[in-house]
């Protein structure tokens, strides 16, 4: 996207990258269908970045979910709305997308160099790690769009935080987003129910609001949408062995009539078959009940219904960084100007995830990626003068 914005201005534009080829992440996340954006409104989007909002919506107000759809359709890539709001390309591939993307910008000059992975500066040139040496560059701008430390495997290992560092940015500590969280389940349950989903539940972190969504039963313990939506306040909440969290598992339903439905003499049923014959709690969301419940509270009716409501489940440490889809933390907004150059080094712009802001799934990561990069583009040809030819 940066490339895409300094090439429309008539600039002379390198791109260089670590891996044999471009856009690898890009691909992975059409393994889901590739998600590019959310069609909910303009304002509840933007609420989608917590705290790190200041820092997003300067690029979201010029390029925002509306004119992501028809960038892509540009490219000839109709998009069309999920049942959730979510937006997809009509084929939910990556690939065509991303061949008639790299076509466009070859076609305008871009010159792509690939197994080239950048090694800071020396004596102001770039240096680059490559099959031929180490080659330096001189450039009169540098965009820097080098991934967070999130599916290290793809390129985004996080190595670039000590040159940055060295050259004087501040640079907040990368840390696992949009990640699943450990949960002792016992064996019994692991075995039946890992990767099985959990629908429809609310979750709920302590001194939080309820939101409903999706979660996946995993073999190490919890992940899925609902997970990566309360992200924030998971990691906010969470001390060094983990948070504790509700769970309703039946969410919108009116909790006296859960009451009145355990109250009334079951005729010879089993639980089970009251919790399913009465509430449609089966599978997975009953199994969970036993698991988190003692025998006392499972035979107790006015315990039994609140607990359904307010499941209460230990949430372990996140997993590791390098099975995050994301990460937060990164370039801090204090070492940015307000086009996000480095204020230690004017000439060098920054974007996508290796800036400090976090989002949860659900279109909104790419969306702020590709937003954040055309805007850097924007910044560096504007700092050189729309006509220059030179970069």
């Amino acid at each position: 996207m940066a490339a895409e914005a300094c090439l429309g201005a008539g600039l002379s534009v390198h791109l260089f990258e670590a891996k044999g080829s471009v856009g690898r992440k890009f691909l992975l996340a059409g393994k889901g269908g590739l998600n590019l954006t959310h069609s909910e409104d303009g304002e509840r989007f933007l609420t989608r970045f917590g705290a790190t909002r200041p820092m997003v919506e300067p690029w979201l107000r010029e390029f925002d979910a509306a004119a992501l759809r028809e960038w892509a359709r540009e490219l000839g890539v109709e998009t069309v709305v999920g049942s959730s709001g979510r937006v997809f390309p009509k084929d939910f591939k990556a690939a065509p997308l991303l061949r008639s993307w790299l076509r466009r910008l070859r076609a305008e000059g871009l010159q792509v160099h690939v197994h080239h992975r950048w090694r800071g500066w020396v004596d102001g040139a770039l240096v680059f790690e490559s099959p031929d040496g180490e080659p330096r560059v001189t450039a009169r701008r540098s965009i820097l769009a080098l991934g967070g430390g999130s599916w290290p495997v793809l390129g985004s290992d996080g190595a670039w935080v000590p040159l940055l560092e060295s050259a004087g940015a501040q640079v907040t500590p990368l840390r696992a987003s949009n990640v699943g969280y450990t949960v002792e389940w016992s064996d019994l349950f692991r075995q039946r129910f890992a990767g099985e989903p959990i629908k429809p539940v609310a979750l709920r972190v302590p001194g939080g609001a309820w939101r409903q969504g999706e979660l996946l039963v995993a073999d190490y313990g919890l992940e899925g949408s609902l997970v990566y939506a309360q992200g924030q306040a998971l990691a906010g909440a969470a001390d060094e062995s983990g948070v504790d969290v509700e769970l309703d598992l039946i969410p919108g339903g009116d909790s006296r009539r859960t009451r009145e439905a355990l109250r009334a003499p079951r005729n010879g049923r089993s639980l089970s078959e009251v919790l399913r014959r009465r509430l449609g709690l089966a599978g997975v969301r009953a199994a969970l009940l036993r698991e988190c419940l003692d025998q006392a509270s499972l035979a107790d009716p006015a315990t039994l219904a609140a607990r359904i409501h307010q499941l209460p489940l230990r949430l372990g440490l996140p997993r590791p960084m390098a099975e995050a889809i994301s990460t937060a933390g990164g370039v801090a907004a204090e070492s940015l100007s307000t086009e996000c150059a480095l204020q230690a080094r004017p000439d060098v712009f920054c974007a996508g995830e290796m800036l400090d802001w976090d989002a949860p799934t659900g279109g909104y990561l790419l969306t702020a990626c590709m937003a954040s990069g055309r805007a850097a583009g924007i910044a560096a040809r504007r700092s050189l003068g729309q006509d220059d030819g030179a970069a």
